[in-house]
């Protein structure tokens, strides 16, 4: 009886453990909103994003060298993912001659559900399907694991400029990809 009580009791803490914070979904902690610009002297480097794309085809950020990057880590069964996915899109049509929108497509098991999410919310720009986190671990400190959505957002010279931890909106997305376009 006193194995079952404690087994019960550690559930407890366990739940309410990953209830803890601005939100829980599977595991992952959604970010608290908050944004990190990296004064231009601090910023560095990001570090080369590789992999397959949703929908077929190869990503590699080398190819990107001279651009604005704003780099999306989401998952299709994210419900802020899916909140502020018009709101991305959006940016991205916006900033195209600024910026160049990539997803991370990360925790999808397969592709199909993730594939079906950029369909229904009409996401044109590339995704790098990245189930086991291994793109998004590159990061290091830089982008935690954890928050999910996250964007970083990457000068046109390859450094990490700004860190957005949680779901965004088209202002401050523009906002960031004209500031840092501008060198600031």
């Amino acid at each position: 009886m006193r194995r079952i009580f404690a087994a019960l009791a550690a559930s407890v803490v366990l739940l309410t453990g990953c209830a803890a914070g601005p939100t829980a979904e599977g595991g992952f902690v959604g970010g608290d909103g908050s944004i990190t610009l990296v004064p231009v002297a601090e910023r560095k480097p990001a570090p080369q994003v590789t992999g397959e794309l949703l929908g077929g085809g190869t990503f590699d950020s080398a190819s990107l060298t001279g651009k604005v990057i704003v780099y999306n880590v989401w998952g299709s069964w994210c419900a802020p993912c899916r909140k502020e996915a018009p709101a991305l899109e959006a940016a991205a049509q916006a900033t195209a001659d600024k910026a160049q929108f990539v997803g991370i497509n990360t925790r999808d098991l397969t592709p199909e559900p993730a594939e079906a999410f950029t369909r229904a919310f009409g996401v044109t720009f590339p995704s790098v399907f990245d189930p086991d986190g291994r793109e998004l671990l590159k990061f290091g400190t830089q982008l935690p694991p954890s928050a999910i959505p996250s964007t970083i957002v990457v000068d046109a010279e390859g450094r990490v400029a700004a860190r957005l931890l949680g779901e965004t909106t088209e202002t401050t997305l523009r906002n960031l990809v004209d500031d840092v376009a501008a060198g600031t």
